[in-house]
């Protein structure tokens, strides 16, 4: 019997690579609310757990800013029909109480997500927010996040490097 598009993709594809990141991770995230002016630097945990029969990861992690802890949750999927990686993303500094919805294509060791943001109270410009996953290694991952401004000026925000811890 010949193997579902999704059994391909978890023997030999993108669905393999999400699932070669399940497990706990420890980092230093960076912040930037200006282009090129570091705001804070402090520590981070991650754990991606693989979800619902492996079409999906969670990814949930905990870190500070300026002391302030937050936590937040990503889950990433691979989208077969249209060949795009996929998230839905919250947490509890930079979201409020907002979900980005997100998506993009796989590049050379990972994926390249764009979602848009904003608020009713600023206008009707929204934000850009591109979030991109580097693989390193099996044992090394980067999240780097970037603001996009209305007018398309690209500045990073965020910049997450964890290392396997099991």
């Amino acid at each position: 019997m010949a193997k579902s598009k999704f059994e391909q993709s978890l023997e030999e594809g993108s669905h393999k690579l999400l699932q070669g990141l399940v497990g706990e991770w420890e980092g230093n995230t960076k912040t930037w609310f200006e282009a090129d002016v570091l705001s804070d630097e402090s520590p981070s945990k991650a754990v991606i757990s693989s979800i619902l029969g492996s079409r999906f990861i969670s990814f949930d992690y905990q870190g500070s800013l300026e002391e302030k802890p937050f936590e937040g949750k990503m889950i990433i999927g691979f989208d077969i029909p249209y060949q795009k990686f996929s998230a839905s993303w919250m947490d509890s500094f930079h979201m409020g109480t907002q979900i980005m919805l997100s998506s993009g294509e796989a590049t050379e060791k990972g994926f390249s997500i764009l979602g848009t943001y904003g608020s009713p109270e600023y206008g009707d410009k929204l934000w850009g927010w591109r979030t991109t996953l580097e693989i390193v290694n099996a044992n090394e991952i980067v999240f780097s996040a970037y603001n996009i401004s209305p007018e398309g000026e690209e500045t990073k925000a965020t910049e997450t490097i964890y290392k396997r811890v099991v």
